[in-house]
């Protein structure tokens, strides 16, 4: 009987090598391209690029911040100048309004200066002059359309990531419908669920974001490419279209269902580890929270927004609310003191926050509302009190309060009583905590981590040299085509023809039928006569 096994085996063995090796993707050089100055946006995708390098694929990445570690497969070119250019943006006012237009021209030349910084940098130009080769180029989705061009440049396959999910401009790319009326718009503070204001409201933005985007934004951007790609054998708009895999940084438990290309994958938490235990606090962080009788808070703005540069009288307001709480709290900020500091405040200009968040005296997050920390505090089944500022910030905590595990300030405007209710609210309120524990343990219900899932989709668009039969058909229409303008509106134009013959075939037959009634009528009247 083994020996007739041995030997089934031994027949078998060729055919099973065969289909492993199909499911094997050999080494591929690999770009990655991350030009924005928040670290927020590269933090969510480092681990995911560093387990491609663990797989035995080389990674590069070009990124705005560089890295002193050398580390296998793994190679950082930093276009740092970005950051003395940003110099002038680090005490600008967030709280002054402006009007959509200008917000987006603003955007606009933000995203233009990033990507000159990035193809002007001397590594990434030594890069394009080399004879060096990639396979893949993984590309953060920011509307730097004319960075796409690297992939060209290479005759690269293209993955985009979006650390902050889906939206618009994304859509288009991809080929994807997203109706109007529940899905809102990023940067607006409205959910899926619009009341019809609300959705007229998103309608009009979306048109607003939409010819901006063609008068002004793709313009300028083709205005680089022309500039930075001369010798380019495609044109932007082909660029444009040439992505195989979208990887979103977002997950339905997290947001809302919505329609999605198989093309497009979310991997919400990516940046989690989610297979890695939670790390003992440093010896001062630890003793801090552990021997807080009353719990703990945690408290940041993020990597964007520093709590050092807030104005002075927002920082009055924050330090006379938390030094009036009978709780500790952990204050990112990021400067070496902090003038008439509570003396229930411990500040850092960094804290392992995942660890922090994990720990079980932390009652409360006071966040920024950024889409990774919002992840984090449902990750860790932490209630939150937002204070959003810009970007989806708005979008997210608007989220936390309908789903009922946070609430919302108004960072520039409320006072210390304000802020100190809220604060009461969600730490003596279980519902708050009990919505993020249900919200925790939705997220966590699934089949594989959001890195299992990026890796195995980012190495199947490898294995199928593009996915091509991935690719939707929209992406061969053109606006009018994919909303049917066209055949609606000869389906249109055919019903009202439709209704003016009736109309007048009914007018014409009222004509003859007033005629032959007024001619019977003239014949009665001759007839009485005689």
């Amino acid at each position: 009987m083994r020996i007739c096994c041995f030997l089934l085996a031994l027949c078998l063995w060729p055919l099973l090598s065969v289909a492993a090796a199909g499911q094997r993707v050999q080494s591929s050089n690999i770009l990655a391209v991350f030009p924005f100055t928040g670290r927020s946006q590269y933090i969510f995708a480092e681990q995911y690029l560093k387990e491609l390098s663990r797989r035995g694929h080389n990674v590069t990445v070009i990124n705005t911040f560089g890295s002193d570690k050398n580390e296998p497969n793994f190679r950082v070119i930093g276009a740092t100048k970005i950051h003395e250019l940003m110099a002038a943006f680090a005490a600008a006012d967030f709280s002054q309004s402006a009007g959509q237009w200008k917000m987006l021209s603003m955007t606009t030349q933000f995203l233009n200066m990033l990507t000159a910084n990035v193809l002007e940098d001397r590594a990434v130009q030594e890069l394009l002059t080399s004879r060096e080769s990639f396979d893949l180029v993984i590309m953060e989705t920011v509307q730097n359309e004319a960075l796409f061009g690297l992939a060209q440049h290479f005759g690269a396959l293209t993955i985009g990531i979006s650390s902050y999910g889906t939206d618009r401009h994304i859509d288009e790319l991809m080929g994807n419908i997203s109706p109007l009326s529940y899905n809102p718009m990023l940067l607006s503070s409205r959910t899926e669920q619009m009341n019809y204001e609300e959705r007229l409201w998103n309608v009009w933005e979306a048109a607003v974001v939409w010819l901006h985007k063609r008068l002004i934004h793709l313009p300028s951007q083709r205005q680089l490419y022309g500039k930075y790609f001369p010798e380019a054998r495609q044109s932007l708009e082909q660029v444009m279209d040439g992505f195989s895999l979208m990887l979103l940084g977002q997950h339905f438990s997290l947001s809302y269902p919505r329609p999605y290309l198989p093309s497009m994958i979310e991997v919400g938490g990516l940046h989690l580890q989610q297979q890695r235990k939670v790390q003992p606090l440093p010896a001062d962080i630890a003793e801090f929270v552990e021997q807080s009788p009353h719990g703990v808070i945690y408290f940041s703005m993020g990597s964007n927004i520093k709590s050092a540069d807030l104005p002075p009288l927002t920082r009055k307001v924050l330090m006379d609310t938390l030094g009036s709480l009978p709780q500790r709290v952990l204050w990112k900020f990021e400067a070496d003191g902090l003038e008439d500091k509570p003396g229930n405040v411990f500040i850092s200009k960094w804290f392992p926050q995942p660890d922090i968040l994990a720990h079980p005296n932390v009652k409360l997050f006071i966040t920024h509302g950024g889409l990774l920390s919002t992840i984090e505090s449902i990750y860790f089944g932490k209630p939150v009190l937002g204070l959003p500022v810009f970007y989806d910030q708005h979008l997210n905590v608007q989220r936390a309060k309908q789903a009922g595990y946070g609430l919302s300030a108004d960072l520039w405007g409320s006072n210390s009583t304000e802020l100190q209710s809220l604060i009461h609210e969600l730490l003596d309120n279980p519902k708050y905590a009990q919505a993020a524990a249900i919200k925790s343990k939705l997220f966590a219900d699934q089949k594989e981590t959001a890195l299992e899932r990026a890796i195995w989709w980012t190495e199947y668009v490898l294995r199928h040299e593009g996915a091509t039969h991935l690719r939707c058909a929209s992406r061969q229409l053109n606006f009018v085509q994919l909303h049917g303008l066209d055949t609606w509106g000869v389906i249109g134009a055919v019903a009202v023809l439709s209704l003016l013959v009736i109309v007048f075939a009914f007018r014409l037959f009222v004509q003859a039928l007033s005629y032959v009634i007024a001619k019977r009528r003239r014949i009665d009247n001759k007839l009485k006569k005689h």
